[in-house]
């Protein structure tokens, strides 16, 4: 019996085959495999259902990555990764646009691709900025034209006073807080833009400002007569706007030749610029008063010998370059003639006897008139730099 028993303990005990469960995992792995295959394909190959349409916007320049992340956040496909390999080796990236496209889920890869290559183009809006606008000036014609809900905001942004950065223009770091009334005023560069509509206000006023930059040509300052009577780039632009808000069109240099010799002159310190007067008033008036003329600002060219305190216009190409290389000449003032052409004169004495045989041909009323607002044409007959 104890012979029995240890019989039946040495019967080796019955164990689960290791090929068997080998067998089943890989099934199982394939099995599971196979259904995951089985969802690629089903996303790739587009689903029987449809969800909703949905509005996705692709700005220019982006990248295939980009864009899957975009589709699959808005969950028109579940793999991004998916689609970005598809795209690249179907060799349809190239296809795709930028714009605003209708895609739903559960649209195929291939009708996808298809809908984002539809050529589209946002409406867009042409905007021109004349020579010598104002920034308040160029904020009112983006008004206008519907790319900002109002003055305010253009100029905010333009100022950098809610938050936007120009911090990556040197010119910009340049400009001192000196109680100028605009910071962004003389750098927003008058041409012809176009935008899209409902543009967002930075991007738009970034081609402002571009274009300002791309016409600064550092190379041309550094030798500029400017530079050598040791004005900055900023004085230049200031100058520049004096010059936009005074020229009669072709004598941009000659001007800034006055500007100049005053800014050195012992005898006529102070530049007399009506122009400044009515960029520092509240309201622009058609005739300046003695009390104007004594209003306590930084603009003030009356009170004020040399420069103001920033520009007051946004001046154009023609009057930068003059800024930069003024006439060689003795004139000290000028005043527009009948014809709406400046007379200028080296002396006192001659300034006044132009004034009084220009009198002469004209009624008392029409004796003097103040400069123009923006974009108008300068019609004094009598420039304040008379001394």
């Amino acid at each position: 019996y104890e012979a029995y028993e240890e019989d039946e303990e040495e019967k080796p005990r019955r164990r689960f085959p290791v090929g068997c469960l080998i067998v089943l995992v890989i099934l199982a792995l394939v099995g599971f495999g196979g259904y995951k295959v089985s969802q690629f394909y089903a996303e790739l190959d587009g689903q029987g259902t449809l969800g909703e349409v949905q509005t996705i916007t692709v700005p220019e320049g982006s990248s295939v990555s980009s864009i899957a992340t975009q589709l699959k956040d808005s969950g028109i496909i579940q793999y991004d990764w998916l689609f970005k390999q598809y795209v690249k080796y179907s060799g349809k990236a190239g296809e795709i646009q930028y714009g605003s496209f209708e895609v739903q889920s559960g649209m195929a890869y291939n009708e996808i691709i298809k809908a984002l290559s539809v050529v589209t183009r946002r409406p867009t809006v042409n905007v021109t900025i004349p020579e010598g606008t104002t920034a308040v000036g160029v904020a009112q014609i983006f008004v206008d034209a519907g790319l900002v809900e109002d003055v305010d905001t253009f100029l905010s942004c333009a100022n950098g006073t809610d938050g936007s950065d120009w911090s990556q223009y040197d010119f910009w770091n340049a400009i001192p807080d000196n109680g100028r009334l605009m910071k962004c005023e003389g750098y927003l560069f008058p041409d012809t833009y176009e935008f899209y509509k409902n543009h967002n206000a930075k991007n738009a006023l970034g081609k402002l400002i571009d274009a300002f930059a791309d016409r600064i040509d550092e190379d041309a300052f550094a030798s500029s007569k400017a530079k050598s009577m040791g004005y900055s780039m900023k004085d230049v632009v200031i100058i520049a706007s004096l010059i936009e808000k005074e020229t009669d069109g072709t004598d941009q240099r000659d001007i800034a030749s006055v500007i100049y010799n005053r800014l050195c002159s012992k005898l006529y310190p102070c530049l007399e610029i009506d122009a400044t007067i009515q960029y520092a008033l509240a309201e622009r008036k058609e005739v300046l008063s003695n009390a104007d003329k004594g209003v306590i600002s930084p603009y003030n060219t009356y009170t004020n010998a040399g420069l103001p305190a920033g520009p007051i216009a946004n001046p154009g190409m023609n009057s930068i370059r003059a800024a930069l290389y003024p006439a060689e000449t003795n004139y000290y003032f000028y005043a527009l003639n009948a014809d709406g052409v400046h007379h200028f004169s080296e002396t006192y004495y001659e300034h006044q006897n132009f004034l009084a045989e220009l009198a002469g041909k004209t009624q008392p009323d029409e004796e003097q008139t103040d400069a123009p607002a923006d974009g108008e044409e300068n019609t004094d007959t009598e420039n304040q730099t008379d001394g």
